[in-house]
Order: structure tokens, then sequence, then C-alpha cells
């Protein structure tokens, strides 16, 4: 499998010269075929593909005012502009927004293929550096493995990260009986079906004084000047750590589920428009329940593990794990109910946990519908803005 090794890089002035040189490049060529691809479709209805924009990229380094293209290496360059044509796939696929264009004050990166970097006695040299870089291995690379691509990346606060993508053998955990099903939430970021919850650390909103203090202060700063420029580099700092604490939570949290549990169950949640409610967008930004799910699902296939995701329909909140049963309405204040019919007090994320479990280990097992009342609830189907009752799934 192919994985990835991200490290910190404290480069010399000569080396972030020739990195912030690099990425200002590629970000300007990325910016420039994009520019062209935009103009030749609605303008000219011409389609511009990775080829064209390879050939622009020639005639550009023959001009007098973009000789500077020809001081950096051109690898960076080239594969900016297939990260760009991947961009077009994903947006024409349906998977991602139009591209946008890279701005200066959000970092950048630039990516070295094997034709770009030497790989030396544990060290990195990249092209046109006369140094390796100073990289604090905070981890040794799996032995015999080196790697095939070198990104380095800047971030909106200055720091420097290098990202080796190795390809390595990663040996499957030894296999265990337990399953568990997650509920995500908000107070609690996840219900088990174990009946423990995770509580949910708020990293937005344990910074948000300090966030809002150094916010107010960039404001009042002139905008152009140097005290300006230094002041962004404090809120961006922020903005790091606060993603830097959500991040190693969640990689905690995700690699202990995956190490003591063979099956894990989750719903599918469309989170793209869950967080068009605008009095829960940033909860559940905060929460991260796609990073979430996202990091579950990689160290699954890592580890030999089985995800297991059900129907986002699945009325896991409103059935009763004890008889069945599905209440008419759950409004969200409502955190603990008795069932109608068999007077089962039920806890409502603990309840929702597992009936995922069992709706998840039906469908791993036997294929089995995860709704196999929907003929009998078709009075609890939601209606359609004219009123009229949605058709139950085939």
């Amino acid at each position: 499998m192919q994985k990835a090794y991200r490290y910190r890089v404290y480069p010399t002035s000569e080396q972030e010269t020739l990195l912030r040189r690099t990425m200002g490049c590629a970000r300007l060529v990325y910016n420039r075929a994009l520019a062209s691809r935009t103009e030749g479709w609605y303008e000219r209805q011409e389609k511009v593909d990775y080829i064209k924009t390879s050939a622009m990229l020639t005639q550009w380094k023959k001009q007098e005012d973009l000789q500077f293209l020809n001081e950096v290496s051109c690898v960076p360059l080239q594969q900016g502009l297939r990260h760009l044509q991947k961009a077009f796939a994903n947006f024409w696929a349906g998977h991602a927004k139009y591209p946008n264009f890279k701005k200066k004050h959000n970092g950048g990166s630039a990516e070295f293929t094997k034709s770009a970097f030497k790989w030396k006695d544990g060290q990195v040299w990249l092209a046109k550096c006369t140094e390796a870089l100073p990289i604090r291995w905070s981890r040794q690379l799996p032995k015999g493995c080196e790697p095939s691509t070198i990104t380095v990346k800047l971030d909106a606060s200055g720091r420097f990260h290098v990202s080796l993508l190795v390809d390595t053998v990663i040996e499957p955990l030894p296999k265990s009986n337990k399953s568990i099903g997650l509920d995500m939430g908000i107070t609690s970021l996840i219900a088990t079906s174990n009946g423990d919850k995770i509580a949910n650390p708020k990293h937005f909103k344990r910074r948000i004084a300090k966030l809002r203090r150094v916010q107010k202060s960039l404001s009042r700063k002139q905008k152009g000047s140097n005290n300006r420029h230094k002041q962004r580099l404090k809120v961006a700092k922020v903005h790091g750590q606060i993603t830097d604490s959500r991040k190693d939570f969640l990689h905690k949290l995700t690699t202990q589920l995956v190490n003591e549990n063979q099956t894990i169950v989750v719903e599918d949640l469309a989170i793209k428009n869950m967080v068009k409610n605008h009095k829960l967008a940033l909860s559940i930004s905060d929460a991260s329940w796609g990073e979430f799910v996202r990091q579950l699902a990689y160290k699954c296939e890592w580890h030999g593990r089985e995800l297991i995701k059900i129907d986002r329909w699945f009325p896991s909140s409103k059935r009763c794990g004890n008889c069945g049963h599905i209440v008419d309405k759950m409004p969200l204040n409502v955190r603990e109910w008795d069932c109608p019919k068999c007077q089962t007090n039920h806890d409502r994320d603990i309840n929702a946990s597992r009936n995922i479990l069992a709706a998840g280990l039906a469908v791993s097992v036997c294929g089995a519908n995860i709704r196999p009342d929907r003929q009998e609830s078709k009075r609890q189907l939601q209606k359609t803005r004219k009123g009229k009752k949605q058709k139950p799934k085939s």
C-alpha cells in the first residue's frame, strides 16, 4: 500500500528562498492555466486539457517577463498542471466545486517526483538545492522503503512540512471478535453500542475568545502594512492550533477504535446538506464528522478491519432497540424516551448506536435490508414539498 509520512522541516534561509520561489511559480502557472481554461470554455467553447496547458507552459517560459520560471525545477510546475486536470475531472464528475485560484497568503505546496529529488542515506536533496533538507525525523520510514513522491507544504502561519509517499507492506492486526456501532453527535462526539460516550472537545469553541481577539486586532491594521502581515500570521497560528488539536484527537480516537474492533458500523450522513442549517453548521464543522469517517475508512483498509456504512435514512434514533417499534417523531431536544409499546427507557444516542450496529451486522452477514419494516412504516416517511408521500425504495 501507499502510505505518506509527514514531518516538520526547518529549511535554511537559502532553502526557504528557493522553496518559496518554487511555490510561487507553481501557483502562478496553476492560476494562468486555470484562467486559460476558463476563458477558452466561456468565450470560445474550447476545451483546454492538460496537453494544451503543458504547451502553454513551454511558451510562457520563453517570454521575457516570465524568465524566472526557468530558475526553479520544472517538475512542480508540471505537477501543478496535473493537479488542475484532476480538479476539473472531479468537477465534471460532480465530486467537487469549480476550481479556485490559489492565493499567496494561504501558503503553498510543491510536489517533486523521483526525477526532481535524490534520496541517499536517509536524507533528501531537492532539485536546485545544494544541501539536504533539515527534516525533523519524528519517526523513521519503514526499512527498505524509498519515497516515490515528495511534497513540501507551507501553511498560512509560515510552517514548512514535507510529506514522503512510500510503497510499504502493512501487516494486518490480529482478528478480534468485537464489533461496535457508532452514533455521531454534537454534545457527545460519538456514542458507542457498548454504552460509552466520547465527549466532544469542541476545539474551535475552546479557542474562540483568543481567535476573536487576534482577528479584532487584525481588522485595525492598515492594509498593506508590515504590522498587518505580522498580525495575519498570528491569526493563522491560532487557526493552525485548532486544526492540529482536532486532527490529533481524531487520530488517537480512530486508531483506538480500529485496534480494538473487527467491525465498525457508522451512518452514511449527508454532511454537505446538514451544514446548510445555520444553527448547527458551526458545531457540525467543529466536530469534523467527515474527517472522522475518512480516517476510519483508510485505517480499516490498512489493518484488515471492516467498516460498514448504513443508509442515512435508517431510523436509528426512533426505533426501539428492544422490540423494534418506531415512533412517529423524535425532536432533537429529546435525549431520553420511553417506548410506548414495551415501556423500555432509552438513551437516545446509545439506543441509536445499538440499532446502527444491529443493522450493520445484518447487512454484513446476510445482506438484509436495513429497513425491513418499510412497508409498515409508510406513514412515517417524509413528505415532499407538495405534501405527497414518497414511494418506498425498492
